[in-house]
């Protein structure tokens, strides 16, 4: 019998994250991971994607060179490069992971991990033994049941990273994140794409003003986009792929040579036996309370499988709820104050409230916008397609509830909203801050 202080199931950002702020502390850790450390995010998520991003952004900006007095050939899309590229970015980070966690109090154990009892686990017939467990086992892409999706060239994201060439048309299925990074990506590649989307606008949990203004921007860039779409079967013919969809009440249907499913991921409840050690579950996932805790009290899930946005960050902060309270430490981390970005073109992000939801909480609101078509650094990088949306409680603290962009660096400039809400800043503090010149930060004031 193996024992350790703490045991961690899932070797992606949460778990990796954690076992290395345990260790800092003291704690010995055994850490059990089936795949490559690094979980979906590093392998075949976040990493790889944004990777892909940005050799599609470089193929951009040479294709629009001589709007900066530029002049540039016509370029060709070397995809086995981008790939090799893609390879090297995921190997090079991986590798770092894999050292990081050869620390001294660290046990990396590979293989599949399964409840022995509530406070042990086997993992090819060896058993460990702790008094907390912390489960982050991921998740997997969902595919729905839908017919003709099981031939071989209906992929989801895993397949699609691993193509050894590009597919002249692609038909992606769900216009979330997944589906709209890609969408873009694949596009730049001079790809043909279409998505079908079920709900009346693109990224639905997203402020539909960003939603709206995103889908007319990436129309324009040659992206099919059809919302209200309902997928009804994918068939095999003459020309290749025909997915069919019913369109308010008409059958519609596009051709592909390759469809992607990316109607997003279901927590991974099947990677273990939690219900013989009797942990509850939700329908999203394992249930937790804000701790963290299952409802066995000593054993604590955190990321993908409690269901939540599925976000790497989320996961890492979830991590440090369960190890503060694992060793009776005080944590203030907000986990309603969750920024989220999408890597498409121009990129989104937000945090905090939408407009919609402070309609329907009741929330009194003011919502002031600006543009980034007067910001001076987004003029000289001719990148002014998008807005910035802040929603200010209509009261004397001014709180700011939620901020919402879309256009250049999004994804960063979202982060100085988070921090001001995370520290119950009013928006007057953030008028008084100074912001360097010409920044696309100053779309904030």
């Amino acid at each position: 019998m193996n024992r350790t202080d703490i045991i961690i199931v899932g070797a992606g950002p949460g778990g990796y994250e954690t076992a290395l702020l345990a260790a800092g502390r003291g704690k010995t850790v055994t850490i059990i991971e089936s795949g490559h450390v690094g979980g979906t995010c590093l392998n075949e998520g976040c990493i790889p994607t944004k990777s892909l991003c940005r050799s599609a952004e470089i193929i951009r900006e040479i294709g629009e060179s001589g709007t900066f007095g530029v002049m540039a050939d016509g370029c060709k899309v070397d995809f086995h490069a981008v790939m090799e590229r893609k390879n090297a970015v995921v190997e090079q980070l991986r590798g770092g992971v894999e050292a990081l966690l050869g620390h001294k109090l660290i046990s990396l154990v590979r293989g599949r991990a399964t409840f022995k009892s509530a406070d042990t686990v086997s993992v090819d017939g060896v058993e460990y033994t702790s008094s907390d467990i912390i489960i982050a086992t991921g998740s997997k892409a969902f595919v729905p049941d839908v017919p003709g999706t099981d031939d071989p060239d209906v992929i989801t994201s895993r397949e699609l990273l691993s193509m050894g060439s590009l597919p002249e048309r692609l038909c992606i299925i769900g216009a979330g994140v997944i589906g709209l990074e890609f969408a873009s990506v694949m596009s730049a590649f001079g790809v043909q794409v279409t998505v079908l989307e079920s709900c009346r606008e693109i990224l639905p949990r997203f402020d539909q003003d960003i939603s709206k203004r995103l889908k007319q921007c990436l129309s324009r860039s040659g992206i099919a986009i059809v919302n209200q779409a309902v997928v009804q079967a994918v068939e095999r013919g003459a020309d290749g792929l025909e997915v069919k969809y019913d369109l308010k009440g008409r059958t519609e249907s596009v051709f592909a040579d390759k469809v992607l499913v990316a109607v997003g991921r279901r927590a991974d409840l099947q990677a273990m036996n939690f219900g013989d050690i009797g942990v509850r579950m939700t329908g999203k996932g394992i249930e937790t309370d804000a701790d963290m805790q299952t409802s066995v009290p000593h054993i604590y899930a955190i990321g993908d499988v409690v269901g939540g946005y599925m976000l790497a960050h989320e996961a890492v902060a979830q991590g440090k709820k369960a190890l503060d309270h694992i060793c009776g430490i005080r944590n203030d981390i907000d986990l309603s104050i969750m920024p989220a970005a999408v890597f498409t073109s121009p990129e989104a992000a937000c945090v905090g409230l939408t407009e919609q939801q402070c309609k329907e909480q009741e929330i009194p609101y003011v919502c002031r916008k600006t543009f980034f078509r007067s910001n001076g650094k987004a003029v000289c990088m001719d990148q002014t397609d998008g807005l910035c949306k802040l929603l200010v409680s209509r009261d004397s603290q001014e709180r700011i509830l939620g901020c919402h962009l879309m256009g250049p660096h999004a994804s960063d400039l979202i982060q100085e909203i988070t921090a001001l809400m995370s520290c119950g800043a009013p928006l007057h503090r953030l008028e008084s801050i100074i912001h360097p010149h010409p920044t696309l930060s100053e779309v904030y004031l």
